[in-house]
């Protein structure tokens, strides 16, 4: 018995071998637009949708298949005999398969120079509606959005004479996934062009990149999906160069490690560890760097990430080697240097794009039964309005190291103190439940080196107990918002020991 398949993609691979199996397993090709006419090219029999509607394509194709007589054969519930007299008596012959793929909205807007009306043109309306209709029916109808599954569903055909309801229900799911991806482009899109920011309903998609040995935690199962614009500076568009599979920490490690060498102009390292940073140096070469960042920490940088600013040479790639590191992220290698590191097997060498990084402006953080989204944490010292409220003002040098110290505790948790002197963090206090234990742990952290350093806070004081902590250990500047009831005790505690005192205005909880 002759069954009918109904056949429109915009992208032809894989097409004229799918037609010639079904074809052969005796199905009715019906076709319109540039399907048929690559069917016809290729000397395979083929009936256009203008002889089944009765009606011609209208308004340059944008009206085609939108038509009972397609319709009705998708959607006629065959196990309903009042569906079935329906049909007969308006002439209707059901359609039993249903191949379909759409205009390419994602690439045409991934255009930089694309065109509102370009875009809009790109918004396929014929093809979803066929594709929701078919998988709607998927009790009885085969719906293929994909060319990748053209050879499963001819393998069913041929072995079974039919695709079995588990087939045809994967199917129908993959393609309201396609059209429920496509349409979140488009309304994305278009919700852009008007500059909402927070809409009535929020609705995102992302792309599979890869299946994960596990979560956070061997027990959790755990996949990575990346954004459908892939950015090339961001850790979902690194390259890896070297070494064994990714894992759900080390992508988070990775990211939280980019975008804090980010910050620096000056060639830069950023050690990290658990999503927070054990280690900054800046330097003038990539290895002078990596070595203030490397005696930042010494201990905790043992297992941990580096990221980098600049190509690693030879001469860094001898000091990298010296340690067991999970990860090193660079903008490039040189060849000595990527020979010398790719003899550990299991290091992951990863690049990244450096050049014109566009900036993150949104951040989304799941919880449970919802989602959180807020503008990224953007705000850098030179967007602050600075006043000095102590009496002793920084020095340049001071002033330097206050830089370097905002920048870092502004990536570490909350709550948060990072010490810095000679362009490297001497101390991190991270995640602490209140904040002088955090400057507490930054202290001890830095021993003797804590005499000269400057301290950076990410929120304000609460009480003076963290500015006589750090007076103490010989902290000689304070860098926090300020905004405290009780700003004047810190104020006061400072002046007492002779620390310079800056603020910000500005937080940087990270929670």
């Amino acid at each position: 018995m002759t069954k009918r398949a109904l056949i429109s993609v915009f992208d032809k691979e894989g097409l004229i071998p799918f037609v010639k199996s079904l074809i052969e397993l005796d199905y009715e090709i019906l076709s319109t637009g540039g399907t048929k006419r690559a069917i016809e090219e290729a000397g395979l029999p083929v009936v256009s949708v203008s002889e089944v509607t009765g009606f011609p394509e209208i308004l340059e194709g944008r009206v085609k298949t939108l038509h009972p007589a397609l319709h009705g054969g998708f959607l006629a519930d065959r196990s309903k005999p009042s569906h079935l007299q329906q049909i007969e008596e308006q002439g209707i012959e059901p359609i039993d398969l249903v191949a379909v793929n759409l205009y390419p909205f994602k690439k045409t807007i991934s255009n930089p120079d694309v065109t509102y009306a370009d875009a809009i043109e790109n918004i396929d309306i014929g093809g979803p509606s066929m594709l929701r209709a078919a998988a709607k029916n998927h009790a009885s109808v085969t719906v293929v959005c994909d060319a990748a599954d053209y050879d499963r569903v001819v393998e069913a055909l041929r072995t079974k004479g039919e695709t079995d309801f588990e087939l045809r229900q994967a199917l129908a799911a993959k393609v309201f996934r396609h059209t429920a991806a496509y349409d979140a482009l488009i309304a994305d899109y278009l919700t852009k062009q008007t500059g909402d920011v927070f809409p009535e309903t929020y609705t995102v998609t992302f792309e599979k990149r890869q299946e994960l040995r596990y979560g956070e935690n061997p027990h959790q199962a755990a996949a990575f999906y990346e954004e459908p614009f892939q950015d090339a500076s961001s850790i979902a568009g690194a390259k890896q160069l070297h070494g064994k599979e990714l894992s759900y920490n080390n992508i988070r490690d990775a990211d939280a490690a980019l975008a804090i060498v980010k910050e620096f102009d000056k060639p830069a390292i950023v050690a990290l560890k658990h999503m927070n940073p054990c280690g900054i140096g800046i330097g003038e070469t990539v290895e002078a760097a990596y070595l203030k960042a490397y005696e930042a920490d010494p201990v905790s940088i043992f297992g941990g990430i580096i990221a980098a600013n600049r190509e690693i040479d030879a001469e860094t790639a001898e000091h990298l080697c010296q340690i067991f590191l999970e990860i090193i992220i660079a903008p490039s290698y040189t060849p000595e240097a990527f020979e010398l590191l790719s003899k550990k097997k299991n290091i992951r060498l990863l690049t990244v794009a450096f050049d014109d990084t566009p900036a993150q402006n949104r951040q989304l953080t799941s919880v449970r039964g919802g989602l959180l989204i807020q503008d990224a944490d953007q705000l850098g010292l030179k967007d602050a309005e600075l006043t000095y409220p102590t009496k002793r003002k920084p020095t340049e040098a001071e002033m330097k190291a206050l830089e370097l110290g905002w920048k870092a505790v502004k990536h570490v948790k909350s709550n948060a103190i990072v010490l810095a002197k000679d362009d490297c963090t001497i101390g991190v206090g991270a995640g602490q439940m209140n904040r002088v234990g955090a400057a507490k742990i930054a202290i001890e952290q830095a021993g003797d080196k804590a005499n000269g350093s400057v301290l950076a806070s990410d929120a304000f004081f609460p009480m003076n107990d963290t500015v006589e902590a750090a007076a103490k250990a010989g902290v000689t500047a304070i860098i926090q918002p300020g905004g405290s009831i009780k700003d004047q005790d810190s104020i006061d505690k400072a002046d007492e020991y002779g620390i310079a005192m800056v603020f910000t205005g500005v937080r940087h909880f990270k929670h």
